[in-house]
């Protein structure tokens, strides 16, 4: 492990924003074709107006000599042997091939133009982006459970530009910027990193870190930094879990008992274990989702509403679909359904319609 880079990467954080990346010989290639087409529109422009130039030999100009006096002087060459001799050659020689020459000496020197304005488009985007972004999702960790997190996201509809990925390594905000998720290179714990996150203007958090202690302190860093966005955290091991709820976090994964969890209820039941692979993974037909009751759901009870329904959120308490004290939905209730999802791939189908 490179302690060094990464303490580097911490006392340092970059941003890194989704943009199309060209090849050195698509860069080049496009450069030579600006530089050829400022030639040949100076060959045109010096063969419609010929009759005002000087060849050194006598002859009259032709398109080729045309050709080489447009080369020769774009490139700052100038031997000579051809000059304007007539007041409108001289005018345009001024107004049109003077530019030209500049464009071209532009597009030779383009390389060392770009790097020196790159840092300042970086900072002119950075800005841009912070007096835009509001209640964005932003995600601590962009290991297999932080990616996974923002594939579920993504199939639920959050588009990529309201999330924001903070991981140490800069190979995996690259791959959230190919994904065009704006990344930022640092430490996920401190509240610097964070900010330039824009966490305080935030409405979700996910803490998605490889350790335990790295979560706490995010969710610690992250609740002092907003009070009101939601916070949720995945760790390891259950007795952690009252140390996020203490920190700030509002919602705990508990990652290694989940899946020893599913492990036992699959192999048991096969059937369960599909199902709840099903509601777990994005696209595989199932989802768990949360919306308002709809008009002539309001006063019925859970169970004959037309979806399924898990629980139902009152007053910002979940509570059971057979608890007591439920009785009647109401208007204002949020309803935790299971459904299928529409255009999701079954599991099974290809077989079927192979059959």
């Amino acid at each position: 492990m490179d302690v060094q880079g990464e303490d580097q990467a911490d006392r340092q954080p970059r941003f890194g924003f989704p943009r199309r990346v060209r090849g050195p010989f698509s860069i080049i290639v496009s450069r030579l074709a600006i530089a050829f087409g400022f030639i040949v529109l100076g060959t045109v422009v010096v063969f419609l107006g010929r009759s005002g130039y000087r060849d050194s030999t006598g002859h009259p100009l032709g398109l080729l000599t045309s050709f080489y006096y447009s080369a020769v002087t774009l490139t700052t060459i100038g031997y000579g042997d051809v000059v304007p001799a007539s007041d409108s050659a001289r005018v345009v020689n001024t107004l049109v091939i003077t530019p030209l020459r500049l464009g071209f000496l532009l597009v030779l020197v383009g390389t060392t133009i770009s790097a020196l304005t790159e840092r300042t488009r970086a900072e002119w985007r950075e800005q841009s982006w912070r007096s835009k972004v509001r209640q964005h999702t932003v995600v601590v960790g962009y290991g297999t459970k932080g990616r996974a997190a923002v594939a579920t996201l993504r199939e639920r509809g959050t588009r990529p530009g309201e999330i924001v990925v903070v991981d140490v390594g800069a190979g995996a905000v690259g791959e959230a910027n190919r994904h065009g998720i704006v990344g930022i290179v640092g430490d996920g714990t401190r509240s610097e990193v964070l900010a330039r996150a824009e966490l305080g203007k935030a409405g979700h958090v996910l803490i998605a870190t490889a350790s335990d202690e790295t979560a706490v302190l995010a969710a610690l860093t992250a609740r002092r930094m907003n009070a009101t966005a939601v916070i949720t955290a995945s760790v390891a091991r259950a007795e952690n879990v009252a140390l996020l709820r203490e920190g700030g976090a509002d919602n705990v994964i508990t990652s290694s008992e989940t899946a020893g969890h599913l492990l036992g209820v699959a192999s048991l039941s096969p059937s369960v274990g599909t199902v709840l692979e099903e509601l777990l993974s994005a696209g595989l037909g199932l989802e768990v989702a949360e919306r308002s009751p709809d008009p002539a759901e309001v006063g019925r009870d859970p169970r004959q509403v037309s979806e399924p329904v898990l629980a139902v959120v009152r007053d910002g308490e979940p509570l059971r679909y057979s608890d007591p004290r439920v009785g009647a939905v109401r208007a204002d209730d949020r309803l935790v359904i299971a459904r299928e999802t529409p255009g999701a791939r079954r599991r099974g189908a290809g077989r079927d319609e192979k059959g």
